[in-house]
Order: C-alpha cells, then structure tokens, then sequence
C-alpha cells in the first residue's frame, strides 16, 4: 500500500504529464499544421476548431477534458486529496507542456475536466455558467473567466477545497488576460 506522500507524490507527476500533452498540437500536426503560425498560435481547443474545423476543435476540447477528468478522478478514487493534486497538476501541465518547451493552451477545458474528476456536481454549476455567458457574450475567454470565478464561489458555498478552486480559478484567469485585456483596448480609428 502506498503512502500518502508517495500517492500525492505520483498524482502530480501523473497529473502533469498527462496534462502536458497537446491533442491539439498532435492533431493539428498530423494534418501538416503548425498551430504556433495560425489564429492565435495558441495550442489549444478553440484555435484548433478556428485554424482545422469546428468539428476538430470539438475533439480538442473532449480530449483536453478528459485529460484533466481521468487522472482527478483515478487519484481521487484512492484518496480525495491526490485527486485535487492530478487534476491541478494537469492544468498546470497544459498551460506549461515541457514538451512545448513550456507553452501550452488557456486551460479552461482541462480545468473543467479536473472538477468533473474530482467535483463532479460542481462541474454543473460551472458549465451553466460558462454557457450563459457565451450565449449572451459569444466571447469564449469571458466565458471561461467567468466559470472559472463560479467553481470559487461554489467552492465557498461548499465550504471546501477553497484552496484548489483559487488555484484552477487564478490559472484559467491569469492565462487568459491577455485576451481579455486586448479585446477591452479601444481600438484605434
């Protein structure tokens, strides 16, 4: 049996590799695209779906969903805070891929995919609102920004895993500010 230093140990390690590979790279790749040269360069869903087809970035997202999901909820099944390691460590794996040499998506589809793993009915409240917002907005970064705020605040009302919800939360925040501060800029006439 291992030890629960040994388990979190692995569940980061595990975590952050799975979550450092780019199906979005992968793919894009395989049909002879560079994504770093097209849209936004950034190897994620939705520069995959813009530069390859909707359909493509629908499987992107899946994908980085479920890289985030399975590794949160492998650990959590043996034990709740190993499964809160993984599915942060698979964030920070994407928006950091060594294997990008340290670059990597916005990490909001394999933030929702940590939840799902480790939260499951959190991933309710989370997805509702990103879904409000981009219906209203048809602004995905927003939408993003804001579902991240919502798993905070349904961390707080939960009463638990503050800490890791701050954590995903400030991760998907912090890496899409750029956008966010670039489309608020007025443009010049």
């Amino acid at each position: 049996m291992a030890t629960p230093t040994l388990t979190l140990t692995l569940a980061l390690v595990v975590g952050y590799l799975v979550g450092a590979v780019s199906p979005a790279t992968l793919i894009a790749r395989a049909r002879g695209v560079d994504l770093r040269t097209v849209g936004s360069g950034n190897p994620g869903a939705s520069n995959a779906g813009r530069a390859l087809g909707r359909r493509t970035g629908v499987v992107v997202a899946v994908l980085d969903v479920a890289k985030g999901a399975v590794p949160a909820a492998a650990f959590a099944a043996a034990d709740h805070r190993a499964g809160l390691v993984a599915g942060l460590a698979a964030v920070l794996g994407h928006v950091s891929s060594p294997f990008l040499r340290g670059h990597g998506g916005k990490g909001a589809a394999t933030a929702a995919g940590a939840i799902l793993g480790s939260h499951p009915l959190w991933v309710v409240w989370v997805l509702l609102t990103w879904l409000v917002v981009l219906g209203v907005s048809r602004w995905i970064a927003l939408a993003s920004v804001c579902a991240a705020v919502a798993v905070l605040v349904v961390a707080v009302v939960a009463g638990h895993d503050i800490w890791w919800a701050a954590s995903i939360a400030l991760v998907v925040i912090v890496r899409h500010t750029r956008n966010i501060l670039t489309r608020l800029r007025p443009q010049p006439r």
